[in-house]
């Protein structure tokens, strides 16, 4: 693999070379424009409208706040993006043990399907309320998207994000006109922005508020999309590029924060100073806004702004499941397969309940949904901020003390009001021992999130005490070796390998570069194989050998099949190499027992001396 997020769209839009900074400006937005969509998709809709409905304006400021937490967040994954090259996924992966991954990828994925859940529904809503189409018809139609994905991916990131800022374009002009219809009045508006939380079902309503607005899996897809941009290496580059990305993420967030907070606003001006405090179903709310505000217009811009979010939503849901997959199992399989099954993860549960409970459900699974983002927050947050505050990771770009503080304090929210809600909902259920096994768990694991980087860091700091005995050093004379094997991955491993292996002789050295294509046809045909990924992996390998030939080396390219410990001394043995240099990964628990068992095989299998990088 790669190891670049988003691999067929990584670096293609170049922001280096002599521009103005409109410019420059201008190739910098879009990435915030495809987040935001999440934080004005179908849940966010339920959210607000039973929010407003029920209590007016007053959890207007829960808005606000999760705005704000919003943008900081979303500004330290566009950092760890652009400074690490890595996604939130990927420096998960790549920070704690193999277990601990699959929990927080467990997590992440039921976290994209609550969200995809909410966009599908919610498409499917709009498209009843314009159509008269049935749910389940709303529903079959929206896994269609899948391959729309597909198609404006080959034709580049752009044509992705011109479709999602003209469907965002729809949203906001719709509510526009929303705003007009229903005639808030301004002062009662303001009262809104002051915090209170009225009862335990206003707080459970602001939790869903929280979990709609700062959604988990646009925490990866953040760290993911601003590397579709080509930046400059030195430090006045990568600078330049985390500020277009800071205006970036605040024009559109701000943005979102309009269409939610009108949403709401909306909602409370048209049902609750109506005396109508129960309307917490986006279809109910449809019906209603023609009589109330006497316009026919309004009920079919609300049926088209749904339409546009739930469809330019689940666009980047289905990005984020790619993104979560390939960054936590680094697992890369066909894109048509990996998006169909982050749809079957959200559609097949929805067409069940609709089925088995019929569409009165539809509203409450909204709501519902974005509860169940919230509770997956802290596991997303908890390890971002601890990478964007790593120096070693981060070097001098690593966020201060104030934006440090600042972050834990927005979790620490996060994870208090999830904490209260379970309290409140073991309560309800007099001690239920589900929701105590709930809570245990999610305590311990968020702890252990919490912690294993700090001690983690803690124990790299400390030293060895020195060995009580000496050895006797040899005269060590320059060597020079003849035939040197060098394996890649096409990963960031490389450069160094590279560097290191190349020292290792002159230019009347044979440098063998060797790289093994570990895909399900190469492990079944071997030699026979005629993949796409080995088509690829011949290319990007060719062109490693020319750069180096450029130089004035002697290379020679070798392609394996199957399994690395196998297929690596097999050409080592080929090629009659001196020494063989393999590239390591860091990575530390499980992970070093599988990356450790395959360089032990391979050391056990050659006759060569291995440097392992």
């Amino acid at each position: 693999m790669s190891g670049k997020s988003l691999d067929e769209v990584y670096g293609t839009i170049d922001t280096t070379g002599n521009m103005s900074w409109r410019k420059r400006f201008f190739l910098f937005i879009g990435p915030a424009f495809m987040v935001c969509v999440g934080y004005m998709d179908p849940g966010n809709w339920a959210t607000d409208i039973a929010g407003g409905s029920k209590f007016g304006y007053s959890l207007l400021w829960v808005l606000l706040m999760s705005n704000m937490i919003a943008l900081l967040l979303q500004s330290l994954c566009a950092r760890l993006g652009i400074v690490s090259g890595r996604d939130l996924a990927q420096a998960s992966r790549e920070t704690y043990p193999k277990a601990v991954n699959y929990m927080l990828y467990a997590l992440a994925e039921i976290a994209i399907a609550a969200c995809d859940l909410a966009e599908v529904l919610g498409m499917a809503i709009g498209l009843k309320l314009l159509l008269g189409l049935p749910l389940i018809w709303g529903v079959a139609i929206g896994t269609l998207d899948t391959f729309l994905i597909l198609y404006l991916q080959r034709k580049g990131i752009r044509y992705l994000e011109i479709i999602i800022f003209s469907l965002v374009s729809v949203i906001g002009l719709s509510f526009v006109v929303e705003l007009f219809f229903a005639k808030p009045v301004m002062g009662e508006v303001m009262t809104g922005f002051i915090p209170s939380i009225a009862n335990n079902e206003a707080l459970y309503i602001a939790i869903g508020i929280i979990g709609a607005t700062v959604m988990p899996h646009n925490l990866y897809l953040h760290s993911a999309l601003v590397q579709t941009r080509r930046n400059g290496t030195d430090s006045a580059s990568i600078w330049s590029a985390i500020r277009f990305s800071f205006f970036d993420s605040a024009i559109a967030l701000n943005l979102a924060f309009f269409v939610n907070a009108a949403i709401l606003i909306v909602s409370a001006a048209v049902f609750f100073g109506h005396g109508y405090t129960d309307v917490a179903s986006i279809q109910n709310a449809h019906s209603l806004l023609e009589p109330l505000v006497g316009e026919r217009l309004a009920p079919t811009l609300f049926a088209l702004a749904l339409i546009a979010a739930g469809q330019s939503s689940t666009i980047t849901g289905t990005l984020a499941g790619q993104i979560v997959m390939e960054g936590y199992l680094d697992l890369r399989i066909a894109p048509w397969i990996r998006r169909l099954i982050t749809r079957a993860l959200a559609v097949v549960p929805t067409i069940f309940i609709l089925l088995y409970y019929g569409d009165e459900k539809a509203d409450e699974l909204l709501v519902f949904s974005q509860v169940v983002l919230s509770l997956q927050l802290g596991f997303a947050v908890v390890p971002l901020i601890h990478f964007v505050s790593d120096k070693q990771r981060m070097r001098e770009f690593a966020i201060g003390f104030w934006t440090k503080l600042l972050a834990w304090v927005s979790a620490s929210v996060i994870v208090f009001l999830n904490l209260k809600m379970v309290f409140n909902e073991v309560a309800e259920n007099n001690g239920s021992i589900i929701w105590i096994v709930i809570i245990l768990l999610f305590v311990l694991l968020l702890l252990y999130v919490f912690l294993f980087p700090l001690l983690r860091k803690r124990s790299q700091q400390e030293t060895l005490l020195p060995h009580a005995h000496t050895i006797h050093v040899p005269t060590i004379g320059e060597v020079h070796y003849q035939q040197i094997a060098v394996c890649v991955d096409f990963s960031i491993t490389d450069e160094k390998a590279l560097l290191k292996g190349f020292a290792l002789g002159t230019k009347e050295s044979v440098f063998h570069l060797i790289h093994v294509v570990e895909s399900a046809a190469a492990r079944a045909t071997g030699n026979e194989t005629r993949d796409y990924e080995t088509h690829v992996d011949w290319k990007i390998l060719n062109e490693y050998c020319d750069k180096l030939k450029l130089q004035g080396f002697q290379v020679i390219p070798h392609i394996g099949f199957g399994v690395p410990k196998t297929a690596i001394p097999k050409l080592v043995e080929e090629i009659h190499a001196d020494i063989l240099v393999l590239g390591a990964h860091r990575h530390e628990g499980l992970k070093d027992i599988i990356y450790g068992e395959t360089i032990s095989a391979v050391r056990h299998k050659v006759n060569c001396p291995v440097l392992i990088v």
